[in-house]
């Protein structure tokens, strides 16, 4: 089991590819406290390490990652839990604010980030603190997209904080490798999770996401918890400071993801959007000012 005997923390644990990574970690031999927005999903997802036989290996924690008291306590709960911290995944994710350029208000802009790209350096910030003071090391994983590695990819805000998290991964890499912590990205390409709604359903919504890469299938969750894994492992143990893409080859080809979903372009939108994800609050729209 590559994580036998280590404990991990997983941000945005409870649905999606958060949820695939806490399973595979538990099943290969970590504990794992699992932190998300959404109790609902929480509920469910300890329910699914019970029917595993995973019960006594995974804690869940409530938390709003854009919170600095939340991620401390989260990180907190994995020392006081299970003794120590191995393994930070920092995955919690939103759509945030989807529009054209012009429209997008401060808030939105400010939400957005504050959960994608403020959330991780909080993450980096508190687990860093736990692995230093142990004195052995770890692995921060940090879930980032291939919006950020250029533009067309994705919506404008996202991709600027998930290009964000990219540099922030590099970066810290550099402070932290003299304590031997490995700090690594996965750039997913086009991935179904709950987060992902195109088409009038799950099925209309992998139809249009296989037609997005030269694979001739979307990516699944599962798929980013695999990278995860090996980031996580000592299978990685020489791998700092980079970003893992893992897109079927879309990045490769080319993407132009607005004519791939066969969506409007954010500044042909009549209506922007702000998309909380799998938080259990509802995505709002309003009419674009001209």
């Amino acid at each position: 089991m590559r994580l036998k005997d280590q404990v991990a923390v997983i941000t945005g644990g409870a649905s999606g590819m958060g949820q695939a990574a806490t399973l595979l970690f538990l099943e290969e031999g970590a504990q794992v406290v699992v932190a998300d927005y959404n109790a609902e999903n929480g509920a469910v997802t300890v329910e699914l390490a019970k029917q595993r036989g995973y019960g006594d290996a995974m804690r869940f924690v409530r938390a709003d990652v854009s919170q600095e008291a939340d991620v401390a306590a989260m990180i907190g709960a994995a020392c006081e839990t299970f003794g120590r911290l191995d393994v930070l995944f920092n995955n919690a994710g939103v759509g945030g604010a989807i529009g054209p350029v012009w429209d997008i208000e401060e808030a939105e802009w400010d939400y957005t980030f504050d959960v994608l790209a403020k959330g991780v350096f909080f993450g980096i910030k508190h687990g860093a603190r736990a692995m230093r003071r142990q004195g052995t090391g770890g692995a921060i994983v940090n879930t980032a997209s291939i919006a950020g590695l250029t533009g067309g990819c994705g919506p404008l805000v996202y991709s600027a904080a998930k290009a964000a998290v990219i540099n922030l991964t590099r970066s810290a890499a550099v402070q932290l490798a003299p304590d031997r912590i490995r700090v690594n990205a996965i750039c997913p390409g086009a991935i179904q999770t709950g987060l992902v709604r195109l088409g009038g359903g799950p099925e209309e919504t992998a139809r249009i996401l296989d037609e997005f890469q030269p694979w001739p299938e979307h990516g699944r969750s599962e798929d980013i918890a695999g990278a995860a894994l090996f980031l996580a492992s000592a299978e990685s143990r020489f791998v700092t400071g980079e970003h893992l893409v893992v897109d079927g080859g879309i990045s490769a080809l080319g993407p132009e993801i607005w004519s791939r979903m066969h969506i409007p372009r954010e500044r042909e939108m009549t209506k922007s959007r702000l998309n909380k994800g799998t938080t259990g609050e509802a995505t709002t729209a309003r009419s674009v000012k001209s």
